[in-house]
This record gives C-alpha cells, structure tokens and sequence, in this order.
C-alpha cells in the first residue's frame, strides 16, 4: 500500500518542487530586469549629464569668442545654454543623489539657466551685454570647466571599474556615514568646490527670476529623529515606528531634512520631511499595479481623500497622466474661487485600487502662504477679445500663476479647443496679456 502511495505522491510532490524552482527563476528573472533597466536609465542620465555640462563649457566659450554686438549669434547661443543647463537639471533629477548634499551644484546650475534665458529673450539690440554681465560669462565659463572635468574623472572612474549607480542607492541609504564609494565621493567633491566659489552678481535677469528657496523660512521649531519617526508611523497608519529607518541629510545646514524609509516584507515605503517643521515634502510606496478599474474622475477623488487624510484642504486638479496603471495628479489650492498655482502638489493614484503611491508636496510646501489676491482690472468679456477669434471657449476660471519673470499675476485661465486641439490659454487680468498657453492631454 506504502509503494502505491508513494508512487502516486512521487510525481505530484516532483511536479509541485518543479513548479516552485520554475516560479523562483521567472520571479529572479523579472527583479534581475527591474534592476538592470534601473542601472540602465542611471548610467545614461550620469553620461547624458557629463556630455551636456562639457558642451555647456565650450557654448559659453562660443558666445565669448564672438563680438557681444552680433545680437543673432549670442542670442542664439544664449539659447542654447539655457537648453544644456535645462538637460543637466533634468539629467541631476534622474539619478539618486536624494540623500546627498548637492544644493550648491543645482543652485549654480539654475542660476546659469535663469541669467541665459532672461538675456536671451530680452531685445539684445537695444539692451546688449553689460559690462558686468561679460564679466559674469568669463566666470561661468572657467567653473564649468572646473565641474566638467570633475565630472569627467568620475566618469573615467566608472568606466575603467565598470562601477554601478545601483551601489551609490545602496550607498546613500546605508546609516553609515564613512561609507566609500567613488561616485558619491566624485559628487561630494564637485559640489564642495562649488561652494568655495566667491558669489557671482548675477544682475537683475536672474535675480528677477530665480528664488532661492530654504527650509529656514519654515515655522515651528527642529524636529528630532523620533518625532519625525512617529509623525511617519502615523501617516502610513503604521501601530509602531520601531521598523522605520532614518537618516538626516544635509546635517548642520539651512537645508536640512529627514529621509524616513521601510522595507519590510511587501512595505516599501520612503518619506522626505524637512527638518524645520516636520513638513511632509514628499513620500513613495513601490508596489506592483495590477490592471486600471478607476475612471479618472474617480483616482481625482482617491488623491482628494488621501489629501484630506494628510490634513490638506479641497483642492482641484489642473494636471492629469497616466502611465504603467497610475495616475499621476497634480492640484492646487483654490482661495476665493481663485486657483493658485503656486500651491499646487503631485499626488500617484494606484488605478486598481485607489491606493495612494506617492506624493510630491514640496511646492505646496513652500508656497502655502496667506495672499492678498488682487481685484482683476479687465472684465471677463474685455479677456475674452484677446483670444484667437477661432478659439472656442469650454469654460473659464481665475488663476494666480508665475510668469516668466516669476511674478505672481492673476489671470483668466480659458479652456477650449482650436485646430482640433484642446489648450489652457492664460490671459493676464490686467493687462490682456497671453502669459501662458498648455496643451491639455485628451484624458485630462
């Protein structure tokens, strides 16, 4: 009886350990892929970056060479190193230098774009290079050499040892503070010698444009670890913060933050808060999203719910995405029936189920402020006539944006279709100028 029932368990229980070490290889398989488009997308953004700051040296080299008076060329080549410096921002963004302290480097570079683009756009005829604005050029270009070669070496470094970015993630997140790694060193390196760097008087185009924002303007008091702790505990409805890791970055300085983190299990979380405040900038949940249940109106009302839970008033959506089965909404707070973005955040919206994946507040955060919101002059019907005849109009709003020159005006926000397109078309309150025009993607 004993041989009949061990032949007949054999081939179930072999099957059964077959279908095990099957399932294990394709679930092994699909990590090992996760990772290597992760490493992937690391290594192209570090090279795209050191490509982009070495062509940023030799443009502003070009508009150097050449007689300030040539208003096309250096208007062009203003252009273009308001377009490197706009591709090295983006590039610094996709790499996972979150725990790292890089203000300095991000602040350069900002102001680089800013001064590039407030010149260019400006009549260069009538209004060419100052004095002091030459002056500015020569420096920008001897300190971006400084930072490309930086850069290069590190790049020389990660080729000849075939060094991965996944082990600077590691790295950062890792408690301890002596930890060595070539890249995270490289970094460190740059952004210490661009803090030595004696101030540069940018003059009125960047200055007008760019504000340097800093968690010292906060109010409330420093929060220590354990409250930051238990304040992420509550928010994830967690019953203790025993499992929760913390690490401060950017220790002793005006930008100082906490980076709160679980990985137990199937929980992933992650969470920045300033540490000034105790603010909320932004939090993350990995998880795998299966399949798309909600309509977009119904993810609006999930980031709503979740915002509510979070302690954040009614807001309204002015953006809307979708990709891989999440939505990605961004809303910002309304005063008056006025929509002020400024005060606007990001929230992700599991599609499956309403779960909020993640949360992007540090806008909000920073802008949240009382305002004394102005009187339009024009009359709605008198901000209408500044439209394209052709424009048809779906619907209208006031909004308080940020134009170009970084002021905050109140505008007529139109909605509407021409040439088979729907656009957002922002008409300045005051003065009927066009301030902004979006293109609005069928689904939001």
């Amino acid at each position: 009886m004993y041989m009949r029932l061990s032949a007949i368990l054999f081939p179930i229980v072999a099957l059964a350990l077959v279908g095990a070490a099957v399932w294990g290889y394709q679930e092994n398989q699909e990590k090992n892929s996760i990772l290597i488009k992760a490493e992937n997308q690391y290594q192209r953004a570090f090279h795209d970056l050191t490509y982009h700051v070495e062509s940023l040296h030799r443009e502003l080299g070009n508009t150097l060479a050449v007689n300030s008076k040539s208003e096309p060329f250096v208007r062009k080549s203003l252009a273009n190193i308001w377009r490197l410096t706009s591709q090295a921002q983006s590039e610094i963004n996709q790499l996972p230098l979150t725990l790292l302290p890089f203000n300095k480097t991000e602040e350069f570079l900002a102001n680089i774009a800013n001064f590039s683009y407030r010149t260019s756009v400006r009549n260069l005829t009538k209004q060419p290079l100052q004095d002091g604005e030459i002056k500015s050029l020569k420096t920008l270009y001897q300190r971006s050499k400084d930072i490309s070669d930086e850069l290069m070496k590190v790049q020389s470094q990660v080729l000849k040892h075939n060094l991965r970015w996944m082990d600077v993630e590691v790295a950062l997140a890792s408690e301890n503070n002596t930890v060595d790694n070539t890249i995270i060193d490289g970094f460190k390196t740059v952004d210490k010698k661009v803090s030595a760097y004696p101030e540069i008087d940018w003059g009125p185009s960047a200055q007008s444009l760019y504000r340097k924002r800093t968690y010292s303007a906060f109010s409330g008091i420093d929060m220590t670890q354990e409250e930051v702790k238990k304040k992420a505990a509550k928010l994830w409805g967690l019953k203790s913060s025993e499992n929760l890791k913390i690490v401060e970055n950017g220790r002793g300085t005006e930008y100082s933050s906490y980076s709160v983190s679980l990985n137990q299990g199937d929980q992933r979380l992650q969470m920045d808060f300033s540490k000034k405040g105790g603010n909320l900038l932004w939090y993350m949940r990995e998880r795998k999203v299966r399949g798309q249940k909600l309509t977009p109106d119904q993810a609006v009302s999930a980031a709503n719910r979740k915002l509510k839970s979070l302690g954040y008033p009614q807001m309204t959506p002015i953006n809307y995405d979708e990709y891989d089965n999440v939505a990605s909404i961004t809303l910002a707070a309304v005063k008056n029936n006025v929509i002020l973005y400024p005060e606007k955040l990001t929230i992700n919206v599991a599609l499956d189920n309403g779960e909020a994946l993640g949360l992007n507040a540090t806008d909000y955060v920073f802008e949240h402020k009382e305002r004394k919101l102005p009187v339009p002059r024009l009359r709605l019907k008198e901000a209408e006539q500044y439209l394209n005849g052709d424009f048809r109009i779906m619907s209208h709003d006031l909004a308080l944006i940020r134009n170009d020159e970084n002021q905050e005006v109140l505008c007529y926000r139109f909605t509407g279709r021409i040439n088979g397109s729907k656009y957002r078309i922002f008409i300045n309150a005051d003065s009927g100028l066009e301030e902004k025009v979006e293109t609005i993607d069928t689904a939001a």
